[in-house]
């Protein structure tokens, strides 16, 4: 009886200090990349290149959804095609619940460890960059109501979006 209380001891001592997000969330969750012209035209199939410190360059075909590895740092985006200038977008990492489920509960080890793996962190899920332009998408911005998040241009204050409808009409001006 006292060595099945040791092992289940163990075992929950071992469980606290995986981390509250290693454990809620996996190492990596989806993005999709859409690219659009200056002039609005969606363009399906660009060229686009994902970096972080976990990503060294992958590449990825715009209009498709790709696994990013959760990371602290932000996401580098430049997508390229024949006929355009670049398209350039960094995606802003924001810590996520599990990370305030650490400090909250007070598990300072493993916020720590979420941390160092990336598993505290979230991108916005939805990003779509417009040739010429740099933007910038912040995970903040996401509503999480199946529309993308709106960039806005490097150093630009961020701006709350209120209606999902104004979202879509600003991408369909873009």
């Amino acid at each position: 009886m006292s060595q099945r209380i040791t092992r289940l001891c163990t075992i929950a001592s071992l469980s606290a200090l995986t981390g509250c997000a290693s454990v809620m969330n996996d190492s990596t969750h989806p993005l999709r990349i859409d690219t659009k012209t200056a002039d609005g035209a969606d363009v399906v199939g660009a060229a686009c290149t994902v970096t972080n410190d976990y990503h060294p360059g992958v590449a990825v075909q715009s209009g498709a959804v790709m696994m990013v590895r959760r990371s602290a740092a932000d996401l580098d985006i430049v997508c390229k095609q024949a006929g355009q200038p670049e398209a350039v977008g960094k995606a802003v990492s924001r810590p996520n619940a599990g990370m305030f489920g650490n400090i909250i509960l007070g598990g300072v080890i493993g916020a720590v460890i979420d941390h160092s793996r990336g598993s505290a962190y979230t991108y916005p899920t939805w990003l779509v960059l417009i040739f010429g332009r740099a933007l910038v998408f912040d995970r903040s911005d996401d509503q999480g109501n199946g529309t993308p998040v709106v960039g806005r241009a490097p150093g630009a204050p961020r701006q709350a979006v209120v209606n999902p409808r104004e979202t879509n009409e600003q991408l369909q001006r873009w």
